[in-house]
């Protein structure tokens, strides 16, 4: 029996959420956190995985476009570190690249704006992560065994 997949868009103001369903295929906004700091943030996730019985966490890699990896990366290092330590679950790194580009469009073709639309980018954010690790090789070969 599949178990359910904690997406999650770290960010330093807010904290994006995702979670799968128990099939694993399809990905749904659950809220986010507000980053008031490092282990606030880190425990609040780590309290949300386990609420929702997730047995994997899948945190958004900032991969720079040319593919080198910039300062973001080390503070997603320490957060994965972080989370696999508080929680006791394997944590994995998934690029995240046009995560953010991406909500952005899609929130622009809905017309979303102002404070709705900074309410719910990094939820949708975290969710286009998690959905693009669902729908990869690497999730069947990591979640599916």
């Amino acid at each position: 029996m599949k178990k359910r997949i904690l997406g999650v868009d770290f960010g330093d103001a807010r904290t994006g959420l995702a979670l799968s369903d128990l099939s694993g295929t399809l990905a749904s906004g659950i809220g986010t956190i507000k980053s008031t700091s490092f282990t606030f943030t880190g425990d609040a996730v780590c309290e949300e995985a386990k609420k929702h019985d997730a047995t994997l966490i899948v945190l958004g890699h900032p991969i720079n476009m040319n593919g080198t990896l910039g300062p973001r990366s080390e503070k997603i290092h320490a957060f994965k570190k972080y989370l696999e330590e508080k929680s006791g679950l394997p944590v994995v790194l998934f690029d995240e690249r046009l995560s953010t580009a991406s909500a952005h469009v899609m929130l622009n073709m809905t017309g979303t704006r102002g404070q709705k639309r900074k309410a719910i980018i990094d939820e949708m954010s975290a969710c286009l992560i998690l959905q693009s690790y669902l729908d990869s090789p690497q999730s069947k070969e990591e979640h599916n065994g």
